[in-house]
């Protein structure tokens, strides 16, 4: 589990509570991954994520904070994340008064241990669940 990267966000949706839920899918690989319609521009909703044989782990959040996930995007497509030039999802600061000391974001391709340390230290943890 160790050398497991980040390959995609995705968004499920918010609760009856009023809390976020999302999806962090990791492989072992992050070369040739993508999913259907990652070349659109702008995403919209519309990118799918990669095919269920490159998906390793599963890792659901459900917590208080929002973010803005590549895969909804109304100006990028989601190859702009796989090259690094936009995170996969970051944190959404709208409605905050004052701007954080530390802005929660997930580039692709980092370590599932770099996610669990930025979730950690907003006191946040993925529930985890090997795919078979």
């Amino acid at each position: 589990m160790d050398n497991l990267h980040l390959i995609y966000i995705h968004e499920v949706g918010e609760d009856w509570d009023g809390e976020y839920i999302y999806q962090f899918l990791f492989s072992d690989k992050t070369e040739g991954i993508d999913g259907d319609y990652w070349d659109l521009y702008p995403a919209s909703g519309r990118p799918t994520p990669p095919p269920k044989n490159f998906i390793l782990l599963t890792g659901t959040l459900k917590s208080q904070y929002s973010f803005d996930v590549l895969q909804n995007s109304d100006s990028h497509a989601m190859w702009d994340g796989t090259d690094g030039a936009l995170p996969l999802a970051m944190e959404n600061i709208s409605e905050y008064e004052e701007y954080p000391n530390k802005r929660m974001f997930f580039r692709f391709g980092i370590l599932k241990s770099e996610v669990d340390s930025i979730l950690y230290q907003n006191d946040l943890i993925l529930i985890n669940k090997k795919n078979e």
